[in-house]
């Protein structure tokens, strides 16, 4: 019997989600998926950035419950710690923390203007302003990342919370047609190659149920 289990929303659309099951999955632990419909209420009004706080993903472990992302990935960390989650280095502890942290917190432009839709293509989609300002703080905080690190991954060989906080934004520029320079391109393809990131795409390319306000091209 899995030891844990893990609440989720939808595949197709959900960013905390599949950022909360790729630290689990990162992790090595144990779990079991709990997935709610997207039509829930209260799943539909995280995904369409409806709701004031996120419940979803929720992680229940040996009676603790755990439902932020990042408490997530801070206590999988702490359970897991041979895992990798956050590097060895405290300087580049520090970093990875203070990168997700600020891709925890931010980038709502970017999360309203370019939703996750893994089933969706917008060839030559038009990005506004303000969601390329957010672009270009997230390529930037990739580019220095890869050139200190060497890759693949943001902080080296070792996948860690900051390449599962920053995924979702990966689909994004494949959904949209964002144009990467080739080592960011390099990094978006190793993120989108994971095996962890095709089991969920697959998943996500077999529900059933599209949520309309996600599904207009504007």
């Amino acid at each position: 019997m899995a030891k844990a289990t893990l609440t989720i929303s939808s595949k197709n659309y959900s960013s905390w989600s599949l950022r909360g099951w790729l630290l689990a999955k990162f992790s090595g632990l144990d779990f079991e998926e709990i997935v709610t419909a997207p039509d829930d209420p209260s799943a539909r009004a995280e995904i369409l950035l409806l709701s004031s706080s996120i419940l979803v993903p929720c992680l229940r472990h040996e009676g603790a419950v755990v439902w932020d992302t990042l408490a997530i990935g801070e206590y999988l960390n702490e359970v897991m710690p041979g895992a990798g989650l956050l590097p060895d280095d405290r300087i580049q502890r520090a970093h990875c923390r203070s990168i997700s942290g600020e891709i925890h917190s931010g980038f709502t432009t970017l999360r309203a203007s370019l939703p996750v839709n893994l089933k969706g293509r917008f060839p030559g989609f038009k990005i506004w302003s303000r969601a390329q300002a957010d672009i270009d703080r997230v390529l930037s905080i990739w580019l220095d990342c890869l050139e200190r690190s060497g890759g693949p991954f943001l902080f080296g060989a070792q996948r860690t919370m900051a390449d599962a906080m920053y995924a979702p934004v990966v689909t994004r520029f494949v959904t949209y047609d964002v144009k990467l320079e080739p080592l960011l391109k390099a990094y978006a393809d190793t993120i989108m190659a994971m095996p962890e990131m095709a089991e969920w795409i697959a998943a996500a390319r077999e529900e059933p149920a599209d949520i309309e306000e996600l599904e207009v091209e504007y």
